[in-house]
C-alpha cells in the first residue's frame, strides 16, 4: 500500500506544481505556447493520475468478467509493484479463480459421465421442453424410434403420427403402450420436473414386446431342461432292458416249451414298447434342439447369395411336388451382419411349411421369395397361396411344440423365432385362411 500512496503523492506534487507554473505564466502573461505546454502536462498528469487511482476498479471489472463469461483463463499479476494489499488482491483474485476453473472441470466432468451413462443404457430417454424442443435423446431412443436425429416434437409426425400427443399428455408414472407402424409395442413413461424454473419433460421408452417374447421363450427353455433330465433318466434304461429281453426271447425262448402264439405276442408287445421308448427319446431330442440354440457368429452376409443358396438346395423338392417358386431380384446390394447358417436354417424351415401346406392341393401352387430394405430395415420374405392359417391357430404358432401338422414336432417355428431374436430381429406371420401365408424375417 506504500507504494501506492508514493505514486498518488508525486503525482499529485507534479500536478501542483504544474497547477502554479501555469498560474504563474498566466499572471507574467508569458507566451500563449508555454501555456498550452503547460496545460498538455496537467492533463497528461491528471489522467495518468486518473487510471492510477482507477486501476482497482478495472481490475474489479475484468474479475468479475471472467466469472460472468466463464474466461477463468485471466491471471492477475501486473500490479505487484504497488505494495503487499495489492499483491494480495492479485493472489485472492487468482484463487477465485482457480476455484472457478475447478468447480467447471468438476462439472463437465461429471456431465460428461451422465452423459456417456444415458447413451450406454439399453432404455429410451427424452426430455423436452414446453414448446417441444429437444433437450436429450439418447441412442436407444433413436434406435427404438427408427431415426437418427430429433430436435423438436414435430418431426415425429411422419415416422410417429400419435406419438407426440402421447409424450405430452402422459401422465405422469402411468406407462401408456404405443404401437409403432413396424409393430413394435413400446411402454412410455412420462414425468414433469422444473428446471430453472422451466417445465421440462422427461419420458422413458421401452420395447416390451421383445422382453415379453424373450420371458416367455426362457421359461419354456427352462420347462424343457427339466423334462428332457426326468424322462431321459426314465426312458434310457426301459429302451435298454427292452433290448435285453428282446434277446433273451429270440435267444432262448425260440426253441422252448412256451407256446408260439405267447412268444409272438411277447414279441410284439416287446417291439411295440421299444418303438413307442425310442418316439419319446426323439421327442426329448427335439427339445434338446430347442433348447441349445449356439450363439450367432455375425458377419456381413449378402441377402442376394444367402437367397441363391436357399434356392438352390429346395428346388428339386419343390420340382418333385410340382410347385412354382418365384423369386424377386434384390434391386440394390443388401448387406446383413448376421450368422449366415442360422439365417439359412429359417428360410428352409419356412420353405419347407410352405411345401407342406400344400398337402391336398393339385395345381397352381406357387412359393414366393423376396427381400428389400426400407427406412434401413431389411425385410426378407417368404410366401405362399396355400390354405392359409386359421386366426386362432395364427397366435398359437410361435408357441413350442404346438403345431397343426399330424406329423410335425411343433418347434420349427418356435426355433426360427428363437434365432431371429438372437439376431436382433424379428419374424412375423400374417395369414388369410383360403388365399395364403406369408412370414417376414424383419432385421
Amino acid at each position: 500500500m506504500r507504494s501506492f500512496s508514493v505514486g498518488i503523492i508525486w503525482r499529485l506534487v507534479l500536478i501542483s506544481i504544474v497547477i502554479g507554473g501555469i498560474m504563474y505564466s498566466w499572471i507574467q502573461q508569458y507566451s500563449t505556447l508555454l501555456l498550452v505546454v503547460l496545460f498538455i502536462i496537467f492533463s497528461s498528469l491528471f489522467l495518468s493520475l486518473y487510471h492510477y487511482v482507477t486501476s482497482t476498479n478495472r481490475k474489479l471489472t475484468r474479475f468479475l468478467e471472467s466469472v460472468r463469461y466463464s474466461d477463468f483463463a485471466v491471471a492477475f499479476k501486473a500490479d505487484d509493484k504497488l505494495g503487499g494489499s495489492f499483491r494480495d488482491l492479485n493472489q485472492q483474485f487468482n484463487e477465485v479463480l482457480e476455484a472457478f476453473r475447478q468447480a467447471r472441470a468438476e462439472k463437465e466432468a461429471n456431465l460428461h459421465y451422465l452423459n456417456t451413462f444415458v447413451q450406454n443404457v439399453s432404455v429410451g430417454l427424452l426430455s423436452f421442453d414446453a414448446s417441444g424442443n429437444v433437450e436429450l435423446i439418447n441412442q436407444a431412443a433413436l434406435r427404438l424410434l427408427g431415426i437418427y436425429r430429433l430436435r423438436n416434437l414435430s418431426e415425429l409426425h411422419t415416422a410417429h403420427p400419435r406419438l407426440e400427443e402421447i409424450l405430452r399428455t402422459g401422465k405422469s408414472g402411468e406407462p401408456t403402450i404405443y404401437q409403432t407402424s413396424h409393430e413394435q409395442e413400446l411402454s412410455i413413461r412420462c414425468a414433469t420436473v422444473r428446471l430453472r424454473g422451466r417445465p421440462i419433460t422427461v419420458s422413458s421408452i421401452q420395447n416390451i414386446r421383445t422382453e415379453l417374447q424373450e420371458k416367455e421363450l426362457e421359461a419354456w427353455q427352462n420347462l424343457t431342461k427339466v423334462l428332457r433330465h426326468e424322462i431321459m433318466n426314465s426312458v434310457t434304461p426301459i429302451v435298454s432292458l427292452v433290448g435285453t429281453m428282446q434277446d433273451i426271447v429270440n435267444m432262448e425262448l425260440a426253441d422252448g416249451i412256451a407256446p408260439a402264439e405267447s412268444v409272438s405276442d411277447l414279441r410284439e408287445a416287446l417291439s411295440t414298447i421299444e418303438h413307442r421308448g425310442r418316439g419319446i427319446m426323439r421327442f426329448v431330442e427335439a427339445y434338446r434342439n430347442f433348447t441349445a440354440i449356439p450363439q450367432p457368429r455375425f458377419k456381413e452376409v449378402s441377402v442376394d447369395d444367402l437367397l441363391k443358396n436357399v434356392i438352390h438346395l429346395v428346388q428339386p423338392d419343390l420340382q418333385k411336388a410340382q410347385i412354382i417358386l418365384k423369386t424377386e431380384p434384390v434391386p440394390v446390394p443388401i448387406i446383413i451382419f448376421a450368422d449366415g447358417e442360422q439365417i439359412e436354417m429359417v428360410l428352409l424351415n419356412l420353405v419347407k411349411n410352405a411345401v407342406e401346406s400344400f398337402n391336398g392341393h393339385a395345381k397352381g401352387k406357387e412359393i414366393h421369395i423376396d427381400a428389400n430394405t426400407i427406412d434401413g430395415r431389411t425385410t426378407i420374405r417368404v410366401s405362399d397361396n396355400g390354405p392359409g392359417i386359421e386366426p386362432e391357430a395364427l397366435e398359437k404358432i410361435f408357441i413350442p411344440f404346438f403345431t397343426t401338422k399330424k406329423t410335425g414336432s411343433g418347434i420349427g417355428l418356435s426355433l426360427s423365432r428363437q434365432i431371429m431374436q438372437l439376431h436382433g430381429g424379428q419374424l412375423k406371420a400374417i395369414s388369410t385362411p383360403g388365399e395364403g401365408s406369408t412370414f417376414s424375417l424383419i432385421f
